[in-house]
């Protein structure tokens, strides 16, 4: 029961709401209170499985191999409890007097609902239905507004996701066809007596897949435009939270299912990391538009995911899932406060700053800390260099965009009242410094993860 809960209680929400009107206050609310009730679920489950191991079920009564297999283990759990806390926060920063549309809130929870159940199912199929139950509901948030420029968005980014769906459902079928099941276990034993050739074809479809989802360079070129037109609430969401699927299948399918793929790719992620890595950071140097900025940031962060992908062994895999989990906080306070104005949303703002840059006391700076020992461990001069490259020039846009937002006296203070959207990003800057600050259960967890996947201590 504790492994079914959080996506339990967040589908049963999201039907609930469904068909009620989410411009009013008490349907914000009760999303809300959804949200925060399958949150409180995914810290039991994510306490239970960092003391215990992890935890198995099968959904609907039916054998091994034929029912919906759920399976909690300590990446999952770090993903639903990141997941739950930032939907939480983006539907609280669209608070009750801000909702436009009577869908929103549904829509976010229908979207939390397929997050859940996508970071918990244990084979690949049901992954693959979870994955379109949160892309479909993300279409539409993206068009959140119905402007022209946002339904042109929305049309930009469902093209190009349902593009991603194919080739990830490609590589299931690949998956299915050579291994004859859909159980991650299973193929994970059966993978390694298929021919290799076939199973390299499999990883690009797959690797592509996921690559589209989080803007990696060269599958970056939809994501500017679209995070600079939509609403920062929907910005917020995308780079944030749904990105989330990316980083995720990157590490599941690449780490417990496909590890010798993984290996055998690492100069090729390497590479690419290292590019999206300088190309997204030069892009947002260039830029005027705070948006544009965070979004080219966007493709340069996601980089860094996959150079330390590209370091085999636990070290480099332990800076991977810490710095997807300080790249949702950051991308998700940075867009949520490209809303605002004032000396409150300015020190929201810097706080996002500094740990998109790498320095104390934010969370980031344990983040950059992990990407340099994963450097060292491979003895990589050109990772290393590339992450001192990227820090400075991070540093650099996020220092002019402050500049532009918040210190021009030119432009209008419109601070939210601290009982609205100003509140909630301070909020979230503080949990930001928090973990900056007291870094250890976050570390440990990491750790955690990374035991669970490979046996190893990083």
């Amino acid at each position: 029961m504790t492994v079914i809960l959080p996506l339990a209680i967040t589908w049963l929400t999201a039907i609930l709401l469904a068909p009620l009107d989410g411009r009013r206050r008490w349907v914000v609310w009760l999303g809300m209170l959804g949200l925060l009730g399958s949150l409180l679920a995914s810290i039991w489950l994510a306490l239970t499985v960092f003391e215990s191991g992890p935890l198995e079920m099968l959904v609907g009564g039916w054998g091994q191999g034929i029912g919906i297999r759920l399976r909690a283990d300590a990446l999952g759990a770090i993903y639903i409890l990141l997941a739950n806390t930032l939907l939480l926060f983006a539907l609280a920063y669209e608070d009750r007097e801000r909702v436009q549309e009577q869908s929103f809130p549904a829509l976010v929870l229908f979207l939390a609902a397929g997050l859940n159940g996508l970071f918990l199912t244990g084979d690949v199929f049901n992954f693959y239905v979870f994955f379109e139950i949160a892309m479909t509901s993300s279409f539409v948030l993206v068009s959140y507004g119905h402007g022209p420029r946002e339904v042109r968005d929305s049309l930009i980014f469902t093209v190009i996701n349902l593009l991603g769906s194919v080739f990830f459902l490609g590589g299931v079928t690949g998956l299915y066809h050579v291994t004859g099941s859909l159980d991650m276990e299973t193929i994970a034993i059966r993978i390694n007596t298929v021919e290799p050739a076939s199973v390299i074809m499999i990883t690009i479809l797959i690797f592509v897949a996921f690559s589209l989802k989080l803007g990696l360079f060269p599958f970056h070129f939809w994501l500017p435009a679209v995070y600079r037109g939509i609403r920062p609430v929907s910005a917020a969401i995308l780079s944030g939270v749904l990105a989330n699927i990316g980083s995720y299948g990157l590490i599941r399918f690449g780490a417990d299912i496909l590890p010798a793929e993984l290996q055998f790719g690492a100069p090729v992620l390497l590479i690419l990391g290292m590019t999206s890595v300088f190309y997204g950071a030069l892009l947002a140097v260039s830029r005027s538009n705070e948006r544009e900025v965070l979004a080219y940031s966007s493709i340069s962060q996601a980089g860094y995911i996959l150079i330390a992908l590209s370091v085999t062994g636990g070290v480099g895999l332990a800076a991977a899932i810490l710095y997807a989990v300080v790249n949702a906080l950051n991308k998700t306070l940075l867009f949520l406060t490209s809303g605002l104005r004032g000396s409150g949303a300015g020190t929201a703002f810097v706080i996002g700053a500094f740990s998109v840059a790498g320095l104390p006391p934010a969370v980031g700076f344990f983040g950059k800390i992990a990407l340099f020992q994963s450097g060292i461990s491979a003895n990589s001069l050109a990772f290393v260099s590339m992450v001192l490259l990227g820090s400075a020039l991070s540093f650099i846009y996020m220092f002019r965009t402050y500049q532009r937002s918040f210190w021009a006296n030119s432009i209008e203070e419109k601070e939210a009242s601290p009982s609205s959207r100003l509140l909630v990003v301070l909020i979230l800057a503080g949990v930001v410094l928090f973990l900056g600050l007291w870094p250890e259960n976050l570390l440990t967890a990491t750790r955690l993860a990374v035991i669970g996947l490979t046996g190893e201590l990083p």
